[in-house]
């Protein structure tokens, strides 16, 4: 990890508190009360894990919760398909919010490589 001292510092973390902050927006009115607290414990997921995994003993438990951070990623990314079908949230929006996650999709594989030594 080299000068990064605090999981406040990764880009990743940074970008999936952003997405947070949209999926709270983006729901915030939404009645389907399983469907939010689902797609909204999909993404404190994704920060959590980013942020435990990094205060871990190393780079093989930060790459285990680098998964879990992946896995929940894909299942936000999955869930504004769900909401553009059910009409949740715009076309344009669902768009955006996707194509977040698989920046943040890509970045964690990333760091999961750096990890793992595959340089």
């Amino acid at each position: 990890m080299g000068t990064i001292k605090n999981f406040e510092e990764l880009e990743i973390w940074k970008l999936a508190r952003e997405l947070v902050n949209l999926i709270y927006s983006d729901f915030r009115n939404c009645r389907d009360f399983t469907f939010r607290n689902q797609v909204t414990g999909a993404g404190i997921s994704i920060m959590n894990n980013i942020s435990e995994g990094f205060c871990r003993n190393g780079d093989t438990e930060f790459r285990h919760f680098l998964n879990f951070s992946s896995g929940s990623t894909g299942e936000v990314k999955n869930m504004y398909y769900i909401a553009e079908d059910q009409h949740y949230v715009e076309e344009e929006t669902a768009l955006d919010r996707r194509e977040i996650c698989q920046r943040l999709m890509n970045g964690i594989g990333s760091l999961r490589k750096y990890l793992k030594g595959d340089k």
